[in-house]
């Protein structure tokens, strides 16, 4: 039986179509492989599905998810950010016809062993300075050789990941390593992510590879996901299922953690950390009821958490709330919480009811 608890998160798929538009439109002529793991950043990667239509292909980490993609098209190219693990996986990585990332000597000596028929196109993970995965730069060119020899490797792309293209740093330097890593090797790059592709395009890269921004968030702090005409993909709601009325010097929730310095009226939201709604967020939050901005008040318990509705004299229980997503970017509720968008969107619960609105 369903839950009648009014907590739930919408996924607007056309929000999705949308900011694909713009990905597009920021690529130029660059190829966007759509990166959708982590089960589609917490969306739900079969909800999400039917958005990324007009994607050349999709990047995922998980094999299960990579089979899902592939059940649902046969030809997309689908790539696996971390590559294999085992002669296993790579077997069943050619079944899929997938494409592989190759970070390490351990993994071309994996393409060395299978004896498959198939012929990978491999992204060949070089490390410019995010110091992560990847191969070192005075390893690069000796490792690209190896791969063009390999029967089961049909072309490589060279590949790299900005470490603080959101930064004042940029990706210069890193392109500087990527140059001294291929030296005279002319061959396709692939290496914008969501942040160098919003602040620096896509400059004659054979791939992209943007995240974060599919699903209407902005990677950059100072760059507002509305600016670029991002719309948010899940908007989290609740409703106000209790109300208080404080007198000066009440006390909210555990620990006292707020105390009402005049007479208040304070709503009681259904969701928590039990839903995905961080505890770490301090009072003084912004939260939306019946569309106006409040305040959260006191500490996140499992369940629910209070807000400050003295300003909304009209919202009592059955007022809706949003806790993130249309009218309220989650970049910012995660800058509250000291954290960032991409967690608060991958670690909704899974008691929370998902639906899908086109």
């Amino acid at each position: 039986m369903m839950s009648s608890r009014p907590i739930q998160a919408i996924i607007n798929r056309e929000a999705m179509r949308h900011n694909v538009s713009i990905i597009q439109k920021l690529s130029g002529k660059s190829k966007v492989f759509g990166v959708v793991k982590a089960d589609g950043y917490g969306h739900g990667l079969s909800r999400i599905y039917p958005a990324l239509a007009q994607l050349d292909g999709l990047a995922v980490i998980e094999m299960d998810a990579a089979a899902y993609l592939r059940g649902q098209d046969a030809c997309r190219p689908i790539l696996l950010l971390e590559g294999v693990f085992s002669l296993e996986e790579l077997r069943h990585a050619a079944n899929l016809k997938l494409d592989l990332v190759v970070h390490n000597v351990e993994q071309i000596t994996l393409l060395e062993k299978c004896g498959l028929a198939h012929s990978f196109h491999v992204f060949l993970k070089i490390n410019t300075g995010m110091n992560r995965l990847g191969i070192a730069v005075d390893q690069a060119v000796q490792c690209y050789e190896a791969l063009c020899r390999l029967p089961a490797v049909e072309r490589v792309t060279a590949m790299t990941h900005y470490a603080e293209a959101d930064t004042a740093r940029g990706v210069d330097w890193q392109n500087e390593k990527l140059l001294e890593a291929l030296g005279p090797l002319s061959i396709p790059v692939s290496r914008s992510n969501s942040a160098a592709l919003i602040r620096f395009g896509a400059d004659n890269e054979s791939w992209i590879r943007p995240g974060i921004v599919l699903y209407g968030a902005s990677p950059i702090t100072d760059v507002p996901a509305s600016s670029l005409g991002l719309k948010p993909v899940m908007t989290l709601k609740s409703g106000i299922i209790g109300v208080q009325e404080l007198n000066s010097g009440d006390r909210v929730g555990y620990g006292g953690m707020f105390t009402a310095r005049r007479n208040m009226k304070v709503g009681i939201v259904a969701g928590g950390y039990g839903d995905g709604y961080p505890r770490s967020i301090p009072n003084g939050s912004p939260v939306m009821v019946d569309g106006i901005r409040v305040s959260t008040v006191g500490r996140v318990s499992m369940d629910t958490f209070a807000v400050d509705l003295t300003d909304v004299p009209a919202a009592g229980v059955g007022s809706s709330v949003v806790l993130w997503g249309e009218g309220l970017p989650v970049e910012e509720v995660a800058h509250q919480a000291g954290t960032i968008g991409y967690e608060l969107l991958t670690r909704v619960t899974a008691r929370v009811p998902f639906v899908c609105a086109d």
